[in-house]
């Protein structure tokens, strides 16, 4: 072998080499992901979940949220609710504060640096303002439908006083506005919208160390709407639900990593470490 040839040789090691160790440095991080439940709405009715569900079936719902730790960020899926006028009407069970709650998996609210909001119904918007230094990530076209320039209401699927709350968010620069479908807002964490549970609701891909995990919120209620193929009862469109349903099928890296919004079974298969809060692995 020529002295050129050995060097060529060398140096198309030294770019190979050069290559793999970008691939390492630009490989998505990977985050821990939790389900964090602060309430039990019990007996709710199972038609107002599923699709054809039978009228007289009910069962009690998990209400949680939806924690990401890793990288230096503490970011939220959604923030439940706490405002009196909510407990008194739904009277859930076994209530904390949703900024209570995630204490119990080591996070105080003032360290979450970002809520990603997955729609502007109360149950998921109504606690935002408990995490005072955290950035809120929301659809554009689910932030100007539903809410005018003044904090006014545009479509009554949201609270007056949620309205007014997350103008003055915006008003404050805490609110980012996310442009639509297959957006990175965060490396390694990914929005996607097209479940239709309101107007333009989004769902979570977190890239964890068991694979892609997909935070589905309600635009997937429980399991037995993915099972079943059945699409949710609140929805503006079952066609593009049950489309959403099958995306997140493809996206999670396994069936098991698709987290559904309100379905108490994530405690159970999901079963550590315990006290509300479930670690997705």
């Amino acid at each position: 072998m020529t002295v050129s040839a050995t060097r060529a040789g060398i140096a198309a090691l030294v770019l190979a080499a050069g290559a793999a160790a970008d691939h390492v440095l630009r490989r998505p991080p990977a985050y821990e992901v939790y389900a964090v439940r602060y309430a039990t709405l019990p007996g709710f009715p199972a038609r107002g979940l599923i699709a054809g569900a039978d009228t007289g079936r009910r069962l009690d719902i998990a209400m949680m949220v939806w924690l990401i730790k890793g990288n230096g960020r503490t970011v939220l899926v959604d923030a439940g609710f706490y405002r009196d006028k909510f407990l008194q009407r739904w009277k859930p069970a076994d209530f904390v504060r949703p900024s209570e709650a995630v204490a119990r998996a080591g996070v105080r609210a003032e360290d979450v640096t970002d809520i990603i909001l997955s729609h502007v119904h109360w149950d998921h918007a109504d606690g935002l303002d408990l995490f005072p230094n955290a950035r809120v990530w929301i659809q554009r076209d689910e932030y100007r439908h539903h809410i005018g320039a003044n904090g006014e209401v545009l479509d009554r699927a949201i609270d007056p006083d949620d309205a007014r709350m997350l103008a003055t968010l915006a008003a404050r620069g805490r609110v980012s506005e996310v442009a639509g479908d297959s957006t990175e807002i965060i490396p390694g964490i990914t929005v996607f919208t097209g479940g239709r549970h309101t107007f333009a609701s989004q769902y979570v891909t977190v890239q964890a160390a068991a694979g892609t995990v997909v935070i589905a919120s309600d635009n997937l209620y429980l399991y037995e709407n993915l099972d079943r193929r059945r699409p949710i009862a609140q929805t503006l469109d079952s066609l593009s639900n049950l489309r959403a349903q099958e995306r997140m099928a493809r996206l999670a890296s396994a069936p098991r990593l698709i987290v559904p919004g309100h379905d108490p079974a994530v405690f159970v298969r999901f079963g550590e470490p315990g006290n509300g809060v479930a670690r997705i692995e």
